[in-house]
């Protein structure tokens, strides 16, 4: 079977199993480089030469034809091998494939994903009320799969098409934190479905085991901080009358404080921008134009005592409602309070619902941007990237974000958070 092109993906990623479930279906195979990394490759220039979305899925034909989204990869997929129907034998079904798997993408695994993020406290503060929500939203998608299955073994036509690889993707990637045995029983039809396309001779490899769980993954409340007990009390000594005032030492507490740790941003060299100027002018001036906050940082700004750097969230493609991703947006900028004085940052909201992303800049006190936001315990969801002001695009991503007309990839800013 010789190699149609090659995919990035990691294994558990529910899109590149559809294109890989659809190349194997099809009798095709792709490549899937084997020392790639996540968050490191699709950083670095070559790769966004190819693919300037910087995302995976992410696929590259033996001639050199590009593409990314994992929906329009699994579709060229499929009609490469054409006798396989996996598009449907006209266009009417070709229409259904795509309605099933893309309400399989929006309306079950878009809220199972959302679930995710809550109970893994990404989404701050937790809100039962929103976990609630989620899983309803899922199991309102589920049960309309349910119905449609309940006189059927696929869902276009008599044989195997993209809906099913993609309903079978979604639906066994929820099994692996949301769907627990007691909600797999209230769906039956959807669960044998799962188990019939999953153990297919072409496509087991790819989707078995299916690690479901027992129970659904739960929020567990972070751990608080406990107390040093204090020291027992030493028995009262037979007061004396005080001979001289050396004496005064039995008024020294048993065991000295605690000292605070330091905030290393606290000790940094004074500079002749404060933030709060900066702040202040943001706020009080209009962003752009002769006169504006922009011109003004750019006559204050402190190279060596303040760093500007891109901000990105690492998991848009698991982003749903807008709404959803600025409340991302507020949680994470909740959790910076403790370093406030020590950061600025304009961060936004691209796109549309299930097609947007989080992105902007912050300043940070000093030249790293880690020792400034490590204080937010999820922190390491986001890449920071240094910005070089001197860099034409650099500087114009910079002044949009402030802005707040910044556009990335075709995706308009539609909603902004700062954090001053």
């Amino acid at each position: 079977m010789s190699s149609i092109g090659t995919l990035w993906t990691y294994p558990e990623q529910e899109r590149g199993r559809i294109i890989r479930a659809a190349a194997a279906f099809g009798g095709l195979s792709v490549d899937i480089p084997a020392d790639y990394k996540h968050f490191e490759d699709n950083k670095k220039p070559e790769y966004l030469s190819k693919f300037p979305a910087g995302k995976i899925p992410a696929f590259e034909s033996k001639d050199g034809f590009t593409l990314f989204e994992g929906a329009a990869i699994a579709r060229h997929v499929a009609g490469l091998a054409p006798n396989s129907g996996l598009l449907g034998a006209d266009a009417k079904e070709a229409a259904l494939v795509d309605q099933w798997a893309h309400y399989a993408e929006s309306e079950v695994f878009g809220p199972a994903i959302q679930y995710y993020l809550v109970v893994k406290g990404i989404i701050q503060p937790y809100s039962k009320p929103l976990q609630t929500f989620f899983v309803e939203r899922a199991n309102k998608g589920l049960q309309l799969l349910e119905d449609h299955l309940a006189t059927r073994t696929f869902f276009v036509g008599e044989r195997i098409t993209l809906a099913d690889l993609s309903v079978a993707a979604y639906v066994g990637r929820a099994g692996t934190f949301l769907l627990g045995a007691e909600e797999r029983s209230k769906f039956p039809n959807v669960f044998r479905h799962l188990d019939t396309i999953a153990n297919q001779s072409s496509t087991k490899d790819i989707f078995l085991p299916l690690n479901l769980v027992d129970k659904p993954l739960q929020f567990t409340p972070p751990a608080k901080e406990k107390k040093d007990a204090k020291p027992a009390a030493a028995p009262k000594a037979e007061k004396k009358p005080k001979a001289k005032a050396a004496d005064d030492d039995d008024d020294e507490p048993l065991v000295p404080a605690e000292a605070k740790a330091k905030n290393p941003l606290d000790e940094l060299p004074p500079s002749s921008m404060t933030f709060d100027a900066w702040k202040r002018a943001y706020s009080n001036m209009e962003t752009r134009g002769a006169g504006g906050a922009i011109e003004w940082f750019y006559q204050n700004f402190d190279a060596q005592g303040y760093s500007v750097w891109r901000m990105d969230f690492k998991y848009n493609e698991e982003l749903t409602q807008t709404f959803m991703s600025s409340n991302q947006i507020t949680g994470f900028f909740n959790r910076l309070e403790a370093n406030r004085k020590h950061l600025f940052a304009s961060v936004g909201v691209l796109g549309e619902a299930n097609n947007n992303m989080i992105t902007g800049i912050i300043i940070v006190r000093g030249q790293d941007a880690k020792t400034a936001v490590e204080c937010a315990p999820d922190w390491e969801s986001y890449e920071f990237t240094k910005l070089d002001i001197a860099d034409a695009a650099q500087k114009e991503f910079f002044e949009a974000a402030l802005a707040w007309d910044l556009e990335v990839d075709g995706k308009k800013w539609v909603d902004g958070k700062n954090f001053k």
